[in-house]
């Protein structure tokens, strides 16, 4: 039995060294005042475009300026967007799923319900999480996820590295911008 017990525990240590451990990490940012150009957006504590996490809450931070003024939330689009520039077709994605979802940004934030409108309150929280297949696209490329309180599952923005500058870039967004639940005061279902 002390055999069986032996070889049956190398097997599994066996097992746990060759699978690699999944692991899913999660960041929380944290801000008091939303941005509303780029100056402002650079002068967040959180603003680390080294961090795929960091950029990811920065993508929807920047979203939130939508609402206000289009113009500056393209242009603090562009600095996350790195050597590439928000094209016309982006800029009219975005005009759309504003038009339809105008607290689309907004829900991605805690304390934003259907309930209330999306309303967050200061200081505004995001977390931005990973998951195992994540890296599919290799070393340089990273799909993180941002829940949003409109939807049941959280929602997808991939970002490119920038080797020269170790950089993160967003690549793809839209998944973010997809609609989500009316707000309670909206939807005459609820």
């Amino acid at each position: 039995m002390k055999r069986f017990t032996s070889i049956v525990l190398a097997l599994v240590a066996a097992a746990a060294i060759a699978m690699p451990a999944i692991a899913q990490n999660k960041k929380t940012f944290k801000v008091n005042k939303l941005p509303k150009s780029v100056a402002e957006l650079k002068a967040l504590p959180i603003y680390d475009l080294k961090d795929p996490f960091c950029t990811a809450a920065l993508t929807v931070i920047a979203f939130t300026a939508y609402e206000s003024d289009p113009e500056a939330c393209y242009e603090m689009l562009d600095v996350l967007n790195g050597p590439t520039e928000w094209s016309p077709y982006d800029k009219s994605f975005c005009k759309n799923q504003f038009s339809q979802y105008p607290y689309v940004a907004r829900s991605y934030f805690a304390g934003a319900t259907v309930a209330n409108g999306y309303k967050p309150t200061a200081p505004y929280t995001i977390t931005v999480s990973d998951n195992p297949n994540s890296r599919i696209g290799g070393d340089n490329s990273i799909t993180l996820y941002i829940k949003s309180a409109g939807a049941d599952s959280p929602r997808a923005v991939g970002f490119r590295l920038k080797p020269s500058t170790g950089e993160w870039f967003v690549t793809t967004y839209k998944g973010i911008l997809s609609g989500i639940r009316l707000p309670a005061a909206d939807d005459p279902w609820y």
